[in-house]
């Protein structure tokens, strides 16, 4: 179970009694977004009653996989093209969240019924992705009433199993980030070698050197030095660079 994507042209009525005829039953995307403030990882949640849930959605019987993440993405960010990777699957033999969602119901005095096919059990396809925390902006849908930014160690009450998804997707930047270069996505276009020496620190939990990370950068052939240094910033003026474009 997943938060729940409605397209204008349906109601809530019309979503839970003629979903199944448009979405593929019993699977479902989910999505840790996460994005980078004041020098802390913070990641985007929807409020839903008195808890939080990550950003969801179903996948269209007429689009794949990646094209529904994508869209539920763009839909929950307002990016044109933001960064995702594939996660985990969570398909627990039990992982089905009737009664959560029938007290939700209860509460916010919205009809409820059994056999509704978003009550049945769902496999998730989990993913995360990196987003430049300034240029986002979050919508929330027809169910959540508020979007909130939360530190990776200070999680609120959250529904169903989504805490789990959201550390462990925790746990595999930490291990993609020794691997491949990809957190300069949490990055503006244009950024200086210490925001990102930062940000490795920052995600990883431990001081780098800085010397050998900016060698190690550089040496990757990724990215350009522009020709302006930084000026906002006082003592010695750091260039910027930026992804070098294919």
């Amino acid at each position: 179970m997943t938060q729940i994507t409605i397209f204008v042209f349906m109601n809530l009525n019309d979503f839970y009694e003629k979903g199944a005829q448009l979405f593929l039953p019993n699977l479902s995307v989910d999505l840790v977004i996460i994005g980078y403030t004041d020098s802390k990882l913070k990641c985007l949640l929807l409020q839903l009653g008195d808890k939080w849930i990550l950003p969801g959605g179903y996948i269209l019987r007429t689009e794949s996989v990646d094209d529904a993440t994508l869209r539920i993405l763009q839909e929950r960010t307002g990016l044109d093209d933001p960064h995702f990777k594939f996660l985990s699957v969570f398909g627990g033999k039990d992982r089905k969240f009737t009664e959560e969602w029938r007290q939700f119901f209860k509460i916010n005095n919205l009809p409820f019924k059994e056999d509704y096919w978003t009550n049945d059990r769902f496999v998730t396809l989990a993913y995360y992705s990196l987003v430049d925390f300034e240029s986002t902006t979050p919508v929330i849908g027809n169910l959540d009433t508020a979007f909130g930014w939360f530190d990776l160690d200070q999680l609120p009450n959250m529904m169903m199993d989504h805490k789990e998804i959201v550390l462990t997707a925790k746990e595999r930047l930490k291990e993609d980030v020794r691997h491949e270069y990809l957190s300069y996505n949490l990055l503006a276009e244009d950024f200086t070698m210490p925001q990102l020496h930062q940000l490795h620190q920052t995600i990883l939990g431990e001081e780098l050197d800085r010397s050998r990370f900016q060698k190690k950068m550089l040496a990757s052939g990724m990215f350009e030095r522009l020709p302006k240094l930084q000026t906002d910033s006082p003592g010695r003026k750091p260039y910027l660079y930026r992804v070098k474009k294919d």
